[in-house]
């Protein structure tokens, strides 16, 4: 014989003697059955944007350009995301100028990359009277981005804003978010505070429960690219494993050779030497249509403490040409005073001073060999 619920939940409430209660299912709670179709305006990467003639709600306008393909969802319901239980938002590290809080997720079906901005803490400004908001842009794409509204008179703004993105599938791992925070002043002027970029291709963006991403602010490089550009990487050496860690973390204003026909794209080739002699190389992903790739890989070699005064590494950046050839962009050697002089050699012995920890440095790539 088969009861409904509901007759059960009648009984119980009926019945004089004490019933077990009725639990609703936990992966019930706190479920939104209010459909997002309030307003939300989508727009198809092969045709322009048309603003409606009606005035949308103010949590659903696009704060982009127009024919960006990227638009404002509203507001999140932060009881949807999993919030890890640890001591993020008051154990910043030394020199920390912020720290942001987000998560990303891309629905393949509709092409929606959509970005939820949670908040972001501990802002280094002159005072406490600083107006932050959020610019996201979807690189390398730099003239189209999205932006969060702007809280008053906090150095903690809390956004809670949902982006969405229209983005192929195709070309998704070939994007980069980057997360740029600005002041703005009495005279409508912006002011950078810090920026992340955050590259999308090792990331799986279609688990469920969105979990929450943070990642801390960094200065932008202000000073202009060199002749051949420049390459950022992150060196790293444990003398207890007898490993050295290379981070290709990104490069600007690399110069492409002219290729007709071919989409411009680069990756980088970190070598290891010794004694002048190749030991063992290893190359990042290739990245697609961009001057300023971001490739954020990780390396590492076996490299013995003694070995540490006659050893080198050759970073290069070489463009792939028709036929699987390369032509080199530009290369940078670091290394101890037996091959380097200036930054690479003061990379290199920080890298020393510093066993364990991950140091972090611009160079300016060259063609010499």
């Amino acid at each position: 014989m088969t009861v409904s619920v509901f007759t059960l939940l009648y009984f119980s409430a009926n019945s004089r003697n004490k019933s077990v209660p009725f639990i609703v299912p936990p992966k019930f709670h706190g479920r939104d059955w209010v459909g997002l179709q309030n307003g939300e305006r989508i727009q198809e990467d092969s045709e322009p944007y048309i603003a409606p003639d009606f005035q949308p709600r103010s949590s659903f306008f696009s704060m982009g350009k127009k024919n960006s393909g990227a638009y404002v969802l509203g507001s999140i319901n932060p009881a949807l995301y999993k919030y890890p239980e640890d001591n993020e938002e008051t154990d910043f590290p030394e020199g920390n100028i912020g720290r942001i809080w987000f998560a990303v997720e891309y629905e393949y079906e509709t092409e929606r990359l959509v970005v939820s901005l949670i908040k972001v803490r501990n802002l280094q400004f002159s005072s406490d009277s600083c107006n932050p908001f959020v610019k996201m842009h979807l690189l390398p794409d730099e003239r189209r981005y999205l932006q969060s509204k702007t809280k008053r008179k906090t150095l903690n703004p809390q956004f809670d804003e949902n982006f969405v993105f229209q983005v192929s599938g195709k070309t998704l791992h070939q994007r980069t978010l980057r997360f740029s925070v600005f002041h703005v002043d009495k005279i409508k002027k912006h002011h950078l505070l810090g920026q992340v970029l955050f590259p999308l291709k090792n990331e799986n963006l279609t688990d469920d429960g969105k979990l929450v991403i943070w990642r801390d602010l960094e200065q932008e490089n202000l000073e202009p690219p060199s002749e051949y550009g420049d390459i950022q990487f992150s060196l790293s050496y444990n003398d207890y494993l007898g490993r050295l860690t290379v981070v290709v973390l990104r490069a600007k204003g690399i110069q492409f050779q002219e290729d007709r026909g071919v989409v411009s794209s680069a990756y980088v080739k970190v070598s290891l030497m010794n004694h002048n002699r190749f030991i063992k190389s290893k190359k990042t992903a290739v990245v697609l249509g961009t001057p300023n790739p971001v490739y954020n890989e990780t390396f590492s070699f076996k490299l013995e403490q003694i070995e540490l005064d006659t050893a080198s590494l050759s970073l290069s950046i070489l463009q792939n040409t028709e036929g699987d050839k390369s032509n080199l962009l530009g290369r940078v050697v670091v290394g101890p005073f037996m091959y380097t002089r200036g930054r690479e050699l003061e990379h290199w012995n920080e890298m020393l001073n510093k066993p364990k920890e991950l140091v972090k440095r611009w160079h300016a790539l060259s063609i010499s060999t």
